[in-house]
């Protein structure tokens, strides 16, 4: 990345300039994270140790869940940090890093959306062959595909990004290192990097889009042929969830990326903080709301943490090395 030597940090100019906004975003936005660590990690945990969820869709789910869960952090904690601090800096090194490890986890999401969309079209569509054709196997391929192609588009994005040269100003007017704020800072030419990072975001999105839009259609196509309306209800049931993340996410990468450097504006940050922060904080709502394997998964565990938690004083009763006593003055047996 030559040239890059004049530049050594860079200072994001954040959500806004007033101290009093900047306080209640901070509280705000501390709890959406949290929420978001919460939710997330609360599915993977689910799926871990309730055995009926142990299927291929809910292992696409905690993969989905870990990727809102690692580009949520790239973000927040430094957005967070920044909301209270005077000093805004970020170093060279630091930008690449955080720009490389979100463009990383967000593409890994646009396929891992694809991959669960095709995953219900076979279910719906072929659920006799679905053993066959999704089988543990193929589930870590199609999930190993989609972390290597997405860190293979992430180190395309980055060396377009910061493969200028970058002597002049450096205030990033964005929250965080992202393309577009980054490549208007740069001193050299920048329409052939723009126009690589356009491309491959089609490739990535659209691609991926795609793939979900047939998957879909057939599943509709499918869905409309069945005879009973309890099949076609939980059919729709089974998909709604996929299709309102898909909706979200894939709304807000289209506006911020599919459009000419030219067009971007002040609603840039508004569509960020939606799909880098607002997004998986929904996610596990959407797929547990709208779930009723997981709700029915989520009350068992609580029931059982319910039951453990009242049988736990009782237990350290009997830990605690009572003895029964006989009148004959001789234990019967072993002392309990």
């Amino acid at each position: 990345m030559g040239g890059n030597e004049t530049q050594t940090k860079f200072i994001l100019l954040g959500i806004t300039e007033s101290p009093r906004v900047q306080a209640s975003l901070f509280g705000l936005f501390l709890l959406i994270y949290i929420v978001t660590l919460v939710g997330n990690i609360g599915i993977m945990v689910l799926v871990w140790v309730v055995p009926s969820l142990r299927t291929a869709m809910y292992f696409f789910l905690t993969h989905f869940s870990f990727t809102d869960v690692c580009y949520s952090t790239v973000i927040s904690p430094e957005m967070l940090a920044d909301l209270l601090s005077e000093n805004k800096t970020i170093s060279f090194a630091g930008c690449v890093t955080q720009f490389h490890s979100f463009a990383f986890f967000v593409t890994a999401e646009c396929h891992l959306l694809a991959v669960m969309a095709y995953d219900r079209h076979v279910a719906i569509c072929n659920p006799l062959l679905y053993a066959t054709v999704i089988s543990s196997r193929v589930c870590r391929q199609l999930v190993a595909s989609s972390y290597l192609i997405a860190f293979l588009s992430a180190v395309i994005y980055t060396a377009c990004t910061f493969g200028c040269s970058f002597c002049g100003p450096n205030q990033i007017n964005h929250f965080f290192c992202d393309a577009s704020p980054v490549l208007k800072l740069a001193c050299s030419d920048t329409h052939s990097n723009e126009m690589v990072i356009f491309a491959f975001v089609a490739i990535n999105a659209v691609g991926t889009s795609v793939i979900i839009l047939l998957s879909y259609i057939c599943i509709l196509r499918t869905v409309l042929r069945m005879r009973s309306a309890w099949s076609r209800s939980r059919a729709f049931n089974t998909c709604a969830s996929h299709l309102i993340a898909v909706s979200l996410f894939y709304g807000t990468i289209f506006f911020m990326y599919l459009q000419p450097a030219s067009s971007h504006s002040s609603l840039d940050k508004v569509a960020s903080i939606f799909y880098a922060v607002v997004t998986p904080m929904l996610n596990p709502f959407i797929y547990s709301l709208k779930n009723k394997e997981v709700k029915r998964a989520l009350s068992r565990v609580m029931e059982n943490t319910v039951l453990l938690v009242g049988f736990l004083p009782l237990g350290l009763n009997l830990s605690s090395g009572m003895r029964i006593s006989f009148p004959s003055g001789k234990p019967a047996g072993k002392s309990v």
